[in-house]
């Protein structure tokens, strides 16, 4: 219950003032250079404002979980370079978006960085395609389950080994990140609910009735691979996925911590909004307090 009440605290907190006016004087800030790395999920795509500075294409947004997490965290260097559309390629090799280029991310660790998070594996599964695919293939079976037989009809599940696959390079750039980065604190930070058991919420979401368990199986999928890659490094693992029961995309819009295919806040779709963000980031903050 405490836990819950501290993430009803964060998102009341972010919602009545921007990241930059969390900021308190401190005699010792417990870390001096946070890195974040990651895809939209710690980007924050669309919800308002974005970063002065960044390349358009990245997306990155001062409600995201890095910017709330650097200001309540007091880090005197914050470096965000989460861009949307990130895959785990993108974290050791230039990203080419619109307005520019993201570099390699792991440019921005240094030996003296001592905060990093991280959060990837949603685009090397596929993430877009996968949901673009149900919805389509929902759309014409919508009592039954389109979206698995699609992905599954050569005799294998392919996001399932999309994610094993993906799960095994995060591991071993986790590693890096360690290397790289020897005194810093590595925080993996997991993906936000998006489907609630049952049928689901046509036609905010329009997966059929028998998809939202499959797709909501393939992120489970996804989580899961994270905190295996962060156990198996020494990492930290945030998991924002166990406390979205009932903020998922088919709660109601006050509760929601996703916005579904049809938005009633300004984020991404099928992405987190400012309520989802201030959640992840308390959570992530408990694991660098840790």
């Amino acid at each position: 219950m405490r836990l819950r009440a501290l993430l009803a605290c964060a998102v009341a907190v972010a919602a009545a003032a921007p990241a930059s006016a969390t900021s308190r004087p401190a005699a010792e800030p417990a870390y001096q250079r946070y890195v974040a790395l990651g895809d939209s999920y710690a980007a924050g795509p669309q919800i308002p404002e974005p970063v002065p500075g960044s390349v358009p294409g990245c997306g990155r947004s001062t409600a995201g979980y890095p910017a709330l997490l650097a200001a309540w965290l007091r880090v005197p260097t914050f470096v965000d370079v989460t861009c949307s559309g990130a895959t785990t390629a993108h974290l050791t090799g230039p990203q080419a978006v619109s307005g520019g280029v993201n570099p390699a991310q792991f440019t921005a660790l240094t030996p003296d960085t001592d905060l990093v998070t991280l959060t990837i594996g949603g685009n090397d599964m596929g993430f877009g395609r996968i949901v673009e695919t149900c919805a389509r293939e929902g759309r014409a079976d919508p009592g039954g389950d389109p979206c698995r037989a699609y992905f599954t009809r050569s005799g294998t599940d392919v996001p399932a080994a999309d994610v094993a696959a993906a799960g095994r390079r995060t591991t071993a750039l986790l590693r890096r990140v360690h290397e790289l980065a020897p005194r810093a604190k590595v925080v993996v930070v997991g993906y936000a609910r998006i489907l609630p058991e049952g049928p689901g919420c046509w036609p905010l979401m329009p997966f059929a009735a028998g998809d939202t368990a499959y797709f909501d199986s393939v992120e489970r999928r996804l989580n899961d691979s994270l905190a295996a890659a962060a156990a198996a490094t020494g990492s930290e693992h945030v998991d924002p996925y166990r406390y979205g029961t009932g903020h998922d995309a088919c709660a109601a819009p006050e509760r929601r911590w996703v916005e579904p295919l049809l938005p009633a806040s300004p984020a991404a779709v099928v992405h987190p909004n400012a309520r989802g963000m201030a959640a992840v980031a308390a959570l992530a903050w408990l694991a660098a307090r840790r």
